[in-house]
């Protein structure tokens, strides 16, 4: 894994993401996006990752989904293939024969990524109300 050869500061690459969330999701949802954050937040921390993929595809997520797909295809990160960039790819990738699923350490990885980029798009989304 890239993260790991390089020393790279993942929380700045949270951050990054974060931010892409919260812009993209508060452009399309408007006052609707921190409620619809924090419930991704919400489901990602109970019931997991593929979870989390499975309640984007339900719900007009303001582009969450692809943006948590794009965290974890990142060249830096490399979790999911490089090509991943929608909901319906990211849930392909993760259940697939040998795909994420089947690497718990990555799976782990993966989810602690997505809520470190959540909480700070939860907070981005508070900023631009204020």
């Amino acid at each position: 894994m890239n993260a790991e050869k390089t020393g790279l500061n993942l929380d700045r690459l949270c951050a990054q993401y974060g931010w892409e969330m919260a812009r993209q999701v508060h452009e399309t949802l408007g006052k609707n996006a921190e409620n619809h954050i924090t419930k991704s937040l919400g489901v990602l921390q109970e019931d997991g990752v593929y979870a989390f993929f499975l309640y984007q595809r339900s719900r007009s997520d303001g582009n969450l989904g692809q943006r948590a797909a794009n965290l974890l295809a990142d060249e830096k990160i490399d979790l999911l293939a490089k090509d991943t960039t929608d909901t319906d790819q990211a849930l392909a990738e993760i259940r697939k024969p040998n795909g994420l699923a089947d690497h718990i350490d990555a799976l782990l990885l993966a989810k602690r990524l997505l809520e470190q980029a959540l909480i700070y798009a939860r907070y981005h989304v508070k900023a631009m109300k204020a």
